[in-house]
């Protein structure tokens, strides 16, 4: 049965949150279309004790203002000038913590690509904005109440042993303990884990 996530789920420790939202659907709507896709990787964010956090020490800016609000809410930027990066608000109002969503794998009816083509379309959190056509617009939204977009539970169980826990990419500057720390997480697929970035 299919049921949109509730705000009870984003308000939850935010890197429970980050490893729950594996095996859950993104959907984008527009029009009277929708373009679905199922996470496979997230990364948490725990500002403002996280050195890789744009939040860290508190630090509140026009940029990560989305951060502070409650569990539910898209913070969206820029990264290179050209690569927007979906992430979603977690835990508390003022407690400035987030999940981003590093890939999905879109879920396309009647497709003529092959399926590894269709899981490169959305395999890099740069290329799942693209797919899903997200940009500064979408700053702030709430997923829980939007018509936009959202994100739905489908009853698929994820058992822990499916679940690959790794450090975080591209935060060196964070320093050897906060780039260290185990918490991107990506959903096991046997048949393409050899193909997937994981270290």
């Amino acid at each position: 049965m299919k049921r949109r996530l509730s705000r009870e789920f984003y308000t939850q420790e935010t890197l429970q949150v980050a490893q729950d939202l594996l095996g859950k659907y993104l959907i984008r709507k527009i029009g009277n279309k929708q373009l679905i896709g199922k996470i496979i990787e997230t990364e948490a964010y725990i500002g403002p004790k996280d050195k890789a956090s744009h939040a860290y020490q508190g630090k509140r800016t026009k940029r990560n203002e989305a951060e502070f609000l409650i569990g539910g809410h898209i913070y969206i930027y820029l990264v290179y000038g050209m690569y927007w990066q979906l992430n979603i608000s977690t835990f508390e109002e003022g407690k400035p913590e987030c999940v981003l969503i590093r890939a999905i794998e879109p879920l396309i009816k009647n497709s003529k690509l092959e399926l590894s083509k269709i899981k490169k379309l959305a395999d890099g959190p740069g290329k799942v904005c693209r797919y899903l056509k997200l940009d500064q617009s979408f700053y702030g939204e709430d997923v829980v109440t939007s018509k936009k977009i959202w994100l739905e539970d489908w009853g698929e169980k994820i058992n822990p042993w499916q679940i690959i826990k790794t450090a975080r990419i591209g935060i060196d500057y964070a320093g050897p303990y906060w780039s260290r720390r185990k918490w991107r997480f990506l959903l096991r697929d046997k048949n393409f884990d050899k193909k997937r970035k994981i270290r």
